[in-house]
């Protein structure tokens, strides 16, 4: 384990000790620092409730099985990846990136190749699940070592249970970098070296996540490895959790609740007899075998098999509906049957209906998706649960974290192929965005109401505009246009009036809503014709040459 296997991308060259502080990166990934040879022998423990990190994603995976939990784990992957015959579940968007067009073009065109070396188009569903239900996700990038150049070449998922991230502070040597404090004191900084650990057939021990039982591990450099997490960490153990681990005591409860339920209903259900025999003066033991010999003569001999749908004689099996018999001394009622009724409160469901309210809320999905015949309200968005709207956001910051995968293999794929520096990478993937493809009918409600409020605004400011109000201001505070959209607008209105596809708005008269005649003045009343007072040619023509005289 000397030797890193794979690849490793960044500036070796060593900081500057100004930048230097003796407290660590505060980082997501959920990984304490700590010195060590390696890190054998580390393990967590979190009250009994999981011992090391295997433990953990397996008790994720079996929670994920249960019929409530994975209706609700349905609910939140498909909201948040749409599946289309036509469309991606997710495109990039470089809006924002103020860049050539060219490097934009090639942006995309390597964003499509990782997506067809993942094949997210038809595994967009399970790979959204697995990191979802684990709350890591691992994929080993895989490249021609003899040619770099020529970019990621595989990705392979890689099982949680079997990879390990390590980040280790190397033993004290010179490398290590010394601040002194006012008071002549040392706070040393120490070299951290991060990379990951896989054992392709882990055994792990009880005390410890790492390879135990003499497995031996690889390490793998870290920039060879795409490490997603799920953005929630145990701060007093440093532990990666899911998005299932606040629902663990929820699920627990539900299937305590159940299992009781069953036991009660068929402890319950049936009506039994109890038999009062009355057995005089007899001593004892003489009573209790008069007991048994009236209780063989009389019990019910009769057994149902439900493997065979049979019924059959025989008396080694004990039904349900046993009966109760009991002696009676004499002086008493005498022989005696009665009936004890059965549960009267089967058909109340209050409890587990609570319980599975509880889980869904511990999950973040609305309660009103439990019931099956519950339906989507299509009409006003204000008609909406609150709970959807925020059931909506939770999807949006489920997608911004899962769309980290896609940032650090877009990064190495970029970098290795030459098109960007890790320096220009700094700087780029702060303006790159996803687009996940939407089918949420809350969302397009939201934007057709806000629109039509927004129109009816702008029908009651209209005569104001030029006297109280600019036409940009109220562009950009009614309508909400940005100044990007403005000049878009603009350009296309201009284009299309070009083209004849709408009409001039200075050639059309406001008023009339006809358009001008050639020469005309908008909103000029048409004249009154000449009026014709009987005058004849010749005087017309004497009054014309007595105004020029």
């Amino acid at each position: 384990m000397a030797k890193l296997f794979g690849f490793s991308i960044g500036d070796k060259e060593k900081k500057s000790p100004s930048v230097i502080s003796p407290v660590p990166q505060n980082n997501e990934d959920g990984v304490d620092n700590f010195i060590a040879s390696s890190f054998y022998g580390s393990y967590v423990d979190i009250e009994g409730v999981y011992r090391t990190e295997s433990d953990l994603i397996k008790r994720y995976r079996e929670m994920a099985l249960h019929p409530e939990c994975d209706g609700a784990i349905e609910d939140v992957i498909n909201e948040a990846i749409v599946s289309d015959l036509y469309d991606s579940p997710i495109e990039i968007e470089l809006s924002n990136l103020n860049a050539s067009d060219k490097l934009k073009k090639i942006i995309r065109e390597e964003f499509r190749n990782i997506k067809d070396i993942l094949d997210f188009d038809k595994k967009s569903h399970e790979i959204l699940r697995n990191w979802y239900v684990d709350g890591r996700l691992f994929y080993m990038k895989v490249i021609d070592v003899k040619k770099p150049e020529d970019g990621i070449k595989d990705l392979r998922y890689i099982d949680p249970m079997k990879i390990r991230f390590v980040r280790q502070e190397k033993k004290k040597n010179k490398n290590d970098f010394t601040v002194k404090n006012n008071d002549d004191t040392k706070v040393i900084s120490p070299e951290i070296e991060e990379y990951y650990v896989y054992t392709p057939k882990p055994s792990y021990p009880s005390n410890s996540i790492t390879s135990g039982g003499g497995a031996k591990g690889i390490k793998i450099a870290k920039d060879s490895v795409t490490y997603v997490t799920s953005g929630l960490v145990d701060r007093n153990k440093g532990t990666v959790l899911s998005y299932l681990h606040k629902a663990i005591k929820a699920l627990n409860q539900l299937r305590m609740i159940e299992d009781s339920l069953v036991i009660y209903r068929l402890s319950r259900a049936p009506e039994r007899r109890i038999f009062y025999i009355d057995v005089g003066n007899l001593p004892k033991v003489k009573a209790e075998q008069y007991l048994k010999e009236v209780m063989s003569r009389y019990r019910n001999k009769l057994v149902y098999d439900a493997n065979t749908g049979e019924i059959r004689d025989d008396r080694k099996f004990m039904s349900m509906m046993e009966d109760f018999w009991l002696p009676r001394r004499e002086g008493g009622r005498g022989t005696e049957i009665t009936t004890l009724p059965g549960g009267q409160n089967l058909g109340e469901l209050a409890d587990i209906e609570y319980f599975q309210k509880k889980l869904y809320r511990a999950l973040g999905v609305p309660e009103s998706r439990i019931a099956a015949e519950g339906g989507f309200n299509l009409g006003r968005s204000s008609e909406i649960l609150r709970d959807e709207l925020k059931f909506s956001k939770f999807v949006g910051r489920l997608r911004k974290r899962f769309a980290h995968m896609f940032t650090d293999m877009l990064k190495t794929q970029l970098i290795l192929k030459n098109i960007v520096t890790p320096e220009d990478w700094e700087v780029i993937s702060e303006h790159i965005q996803y687009d996940f493809l939407y089918d949420n009918q809350f969302a397009e409600l939201k934007e057709t109401e806000m629109m039509n409020e927004r129109l009816g605004t702008l029908a009651t400011i209209e005569p104001y505009i030029g006297r109280f109000y600019s036409q940009e201001w109220v562009r950009k505070n009614v309508l909400r246009q940005t100044d990007g959209e403005i000049i878009e607008q603009d350009e296309q209105i201009e284009k299309e009036i070009k083209d004849g596809i709408i009409p001039d708005p200075s050639a059309v008269d406001p008023i009339t809503g006809e358009p001008l005649p050639d020469g005309g003045m908008m909103g000029e009343l048409p004249t009154d014709p000449e009026i014709d007072d009987g005058l004849t040619n010749a005087q017309v023509q004497k009054d014309t040459k007595t105004a020029e005289i």
